[in-house]
């Protein structure tokens, strides 16, 4: 379940554009892929498989299923189960969401092989602008048809440079489509953000209406209107513009509009009534559906201009965000009350945002998605800036594992590799030098004693990361004065790997004080 933001240069409070990824599943590994010559007549293996980790060689490409063509050079880009930033400042991130039955196909009911991952690699290897991106994307869904490799959603791209934000949206054409067929492999269409607004992404589509006469704005497969009106799903005799969501999304889910509400009804307030579900007290409202407001999707916006800029400390909240003080808080549903050793009725130490769904059930607890997650596989943002040289225009910042519990790790786009503890990860074996593994296992301690944990950790890592912060803010400043590329590189990419060897060690520390404070200090 992937949460997407993305806030235009005109509406961050830095100038530069943001766009930022969470996601939980099984590969968190992140590596630096160098830029690369080909030879005439090369092809490219086209993989099944990039989210997983395959053993035993815990390779990071998965099985090939067919080939494209090649291009004479490829970009370097960092690379990981869904990659996120080259080194022309071309940035991408993806929300799995919905698309009707009919368009459904799994592996192995037609001959489509281009997955969501596997063309965000090719836009990334080959690809400068945003425009660019979704218009080669879209003809690689259309050419080598879109294969869904999660469960069989369908998928959503925000994808992104310096200047433009656009949305794009990929849906299947169902089964038994063949590739000699004539007929195009996916149905596919495309929006820019306006410079000013942000927009937040839900596991949901987002797009409305096509004005397809704006191609300065919309961009769309020759046939999206054409097979939405032979499957009956649109009348142009009708003389309605033509809706994507209309001819091609099914009804949405909570998970999502839980997720738009919290977003928009914090950066513009004002746009509009919202929806109420602060709480105000009461712990029951965390039950009662019955008196909640379930309201149309289509009062959520596109994009919207927020009403205080924005910046990379707004995107790292939302994405460690329990729903906090809302009725959506599963630390506040009345369950976790109890009689403490004193007598007094209080919240149990043990409410935690993230119980596992033995406890939801023995608790009877209502089901909410936070926008972190619990064994998530890592959280990414991509910070796009102008006017300085092209090895640290860029930043990717990542947080492994939680980002409610990890850390968030800053690099410039030109460093030369990351630091192995990025790139351990054996999900069968634990590991005290991999990264992911410290921050999980501290992750798995907190929910022994929720309530008690969370402080310990908050004041730690605040700390842990105000001093990799001020690092870095004063590395960045050092290297915008530096004439040197090779000395830029090299000082930039000590100052990742450190920054990284770090998350060990702090994450370790802080696994050795909660077994005291929460095992051996335990009352019987």
């Amino acid at each position: 379940m992937c949460t997407v933001i993305a806030i235009g240069p005109r509406a961050s409070v830095d100038g530069s554009t943001l766009i930022s990824h969470s996601d939980s599943g099984q590969d968190s590994r992140v590596r630096k892929i160098a830029a690369q010559d080909h030879p005439p007549g090369a092809m490219a293996p086209v993989h099944w498989g990039l989210q997983n980790i395959v053993k035993p060689e815990l390779d990071y490409y998965g099985e090939v299923i067919g080939e494209i063509e090649q291009v004479p050079h490829t970009f370097a880009y960092f690379h990981s189960a869904y990659s996120h930033l080259n080194e022309h400042q071309l940035a991408i991130a993806e929300s799995t969401t919905s698309q009707r039955p009919e368009l459904k196909c799994e592996r192995g009911q037609g001959e489509q092989i281009m997955t969501v991952e596997q063309a965000m690699v090719f836009a990334l290897q080959r690809c400068r602008r945003a425009r660019e991106a979704v218009l080669l994307v879209g003809n690689l869904m259309e050419r080598h048809g879109f294969l869904s490799s999660c469960g069989d959603g369908s998928e959503l791209l925000c994808i992104a440079d310096p200047d433009e934000v656009w949305v794009l949206e990929i849906v299947g054409v169902g089964p038994g489509w063949r590739a000699d067929s004539g007929l195009p492999g996916a149905i596919w269409a495309a929006r820019r953000m306006e410079a000013d607004h942000a927009l937040v992404v839900a596991n949901w589509s987002i797009l409305r209406e096509l004005d397809l006469a704006d191609s300065e704005r919309f961009l769309a497969c020759a046939h999206v209107q054409s097979y939405a009106a032979e499957r009956g799903w649109y009348r142009p005799e009708a003389g309605r513009p033509f809706d994507w969501q209309q001819a091609y999304i099914p009804l949405p889910h909570e998970w999502a509009s839980a997720r738009l509400w919290l977003f928009y009804a914090d950066v513009a307030p004002n746009l509009r009534p919202w929806p109420a579900r602060r709480l105000e007290g009461d712990r029951y409202a965390t039950l009662d559906a019955y008196h909640q407001v379930v309201e149309p999707l289509d009062i959520y916006p596109f994009s919207v201009a927020p009403e205080r800029k924005l910046g990379l400390g707004d995107v790292m909240a939302f994405h460690r965000s329990t729903f906090e003080g809302t009725i959506y808080d599963i630390t506040e549903q009345p369950q976790w009350q109890v009689v403490d050793a004193s007598g007094h009725v209080a919240k149990s130490p043990l409410a935690t945002p993230f119980p596992n769904p033995d406890m939801r059930r023995l608790l009877r607890l209502t089901h909410r998605r936070p926008v972190a997650r619990h064994f998530g596989h890592l959280s990414s943002i991509c910070q796009l800036r102008r006017g300085l040289p092209d090895d640290i225009a860029a930043v990717y910042w990542l947080a492994l594992d939680n980002p409610h519990v990890s850390s968030w790790i800053p690099m410039h786009v030109g460093i030369d590799a990351l630091h192995p503890c990025f790139s351990d990860y054996d999900p069968e074996q634990f590991s005290a030098a991999s990264a992911r593994w410290c921050i999980d296992f501290v992750d798995n301690l907190m929910q022994l004693a929720y309530q008690k944990a969370l402080p310990l950790l908050l004041e730690r890592r605040t700390n842990f990361e105000a001093e990799l912060m001020a690092g870095w803010q004063a590395l960045d400043l050092r290297l915008q004065a530096e004439h040197s590329a090779a000395e830029r590189r090299a000082t930039a990419t000590a100052f990742a790997q450190a920054s990284m060897a770090s998350v060990p060690v702090f994450y370790t520390a802080l696994r050795d004080l909660l077994i005291t404070q929460l095992t051996h200090k335990r009352q019987v």
